[in-house]
């Protein structure tokens, strides 16, 4: 299959929705979309030091570079290994973060491949509680 910089999605589309999950004390953050039919197109998993919610109720991450995309068809995608390798070489991050973000990629790999990383399936949960409950967006 070819490397996903030659392929085109298209992600954001009238009436797609995602839905966030940012789990508390977790090295990790879950994006999944949703196409106009409720289908799945894609998990977007962030590997990040931390998360937290802001005074304004905002969620924020700590990215540590490192993401991993899970297809429908159960493929996988592991993301900007070279920004890592930037962020290390350009101080931007330590040797422990750097360790971490590799470890919890790894560690992550192995879940979604065993088919344990529960949270992927809680998407379609959070699917069927939201959608009743959306709002139009408000045309510009």
């Amino acid at each position: 299959m070819p490397p996903m910089a030659s392929r085109s999605y298209a992600l954001l589309t009238t009436g797609t929705c995602g839905s966030n999950t940012f789990p508390s004390n977790e090295h990790y953050a879950v994006t999944t979309m949703f196409d106009a039919e409720g289908r799945i197109v894609q998990r977007y998993i962030d590997i990040i030091y931390r998360n937290g919610v802001d005074e304004n109720g905002v969620p924020w991450v700590d990215d540590l570079f490192l993401d991993i995309v899970v297809l429908p068809t159960g493929e996988l995608i592991h993301k900007d290994r070279d920004e890592l390798d930037e962020a290390m070489h350009n101080g931007i991050i330590d040797e422990r973060l750097y360790e971490l973000a590799k470890q919890e990629s790894a560690k992550l790999t192995s879940l979604i491949e065993g088919s344990s990383f529960a949270l992927l399936a809680l998407a379609e949960e959070h699917k069927t509680f939201l959608l009743p409950r959306l709002q139009p967006w408000p045309r510009i």
